[in-house]
């Protein structure tokens, strides 16, 4: 028996951007899950092909090959790149009916002045130019579609960093702000529409996100989660969040009834209550 969010995704095809691994990844086999029987097509993109193709063969293997993939290697924050991604898809892949722009990243905790330029470029290309960019190259897609002047998701990955600034992370806390406002503001244009804008803002996750915060430095990325909250003077150790437990917020988003739009929301561990908290090292 298949589900009632499985029907709502019978015969769609999903793109997702940054989907090589973390949020992006869990999002991929998530849909592929949850329709693995319905005609359900995915369009993903990355940096790292390899790392798609394998993802592409596992679900491919999972459902049987009855959830069609499609891999694309692309750097978001290479505009011209982005401009000629819609153009190469193939016939069956280029009817997008839900775009997930997941692709991010976060570079250094050096607080101003000593803030590379180099890292205030990536983030910005990558996090809003490239977010923006993918935003319009799929847009016209879903105004063509529907007789109430458009059909369509879009769903757009933010942060908690992008509702609370912390020391060490401006520049990334101002592109997950820039985020939040341009999907609160593409809401309101095209309120007279199908189009959804939806808005899913995590906290903390482990994923490779540190590492590359870190510039590749494992250790210190797995610091990030080696600490404990004190709660009622007991020490209870951090578990952040798995990818897999903000995929499933996606999925879920994007199989509401059409006329139902879950604009905003934040997903948060159960240790986490703010964008930074008072912890101390486990012993």
């Amino acid at each position: 028996m298949t589900s009632i969010a499985g029907r709502r995704l019978e015969g769609k095809t999903v793109l997702i951007t940054g989907a090589s691994s973390g949020i992006g990844r869990s999002t991929a086999f998530e849909f592929a899950r949850t329709a693995p029987n319905s005609g359900l097509k995915l369009v993903l993109t990355a940096r790292r092909i390899d790392a798609l193709r394998q993802i592409a063969a596992d679900i491919s293997k999972e459902t049987e090959g009855n959830v069609k993939v499609h891999v694309v290697q692309l750097d978001v924050s290479d505009s011209t790149a982005v401009r000629g991604f819609v153009a190469a898809l193939p016939v069956e892949f280029s009817d997008i009916h839900i775009l997930i722009n997941n692709a991010g990243l976060v570079r250094g905790v050096a607080k101003a002045p000593e803030i590379a330029e180099l890292d205030i470029e990536i983030m910005f290309q990558t996090n809003v130019t490239g977010l923006i960019n993918m935003t319009q190259a799929i847009l016209p897609i879903f105004q063509a579609r529907g007789s109430q002047g458009g059909e369509g998701d879009i769903i757009n990955i933010g942060s908690i960093a992008g509702r609370e600034p912390y020391v060490g992370g401006s520049i990334y806390c101002a592109t997950k702000a820039a985020v939040r406002t341009f999907t609160e503001s593409l809401r309101k244009e095209l309120i007279a529409t199908r189009i959804r804008v939806i808005g899913i803002d995590p906290g903390q996750v482990e994923t490779e996100f540190s590492v590359v915060r870190f510039y590749g430095d494992k250790s210190k990325a797995d610091a990030v989660y080696a600490y404990a909250l004190p709660i009622s003077s007991l020490i209870l150790g951090c578990e952040p969040l798995k990818p897999e437990d903000v995929a499933e917020v996606i999925v879920f988003a994007a199989t509401r009834r059409q006329n139902v739009v879950i604009a905003d929301t934040l997903i948060l561990p159960s240790h986490q209550g703010a964008a930074t908290i008072m912890h101390r090292k486990s012993q």
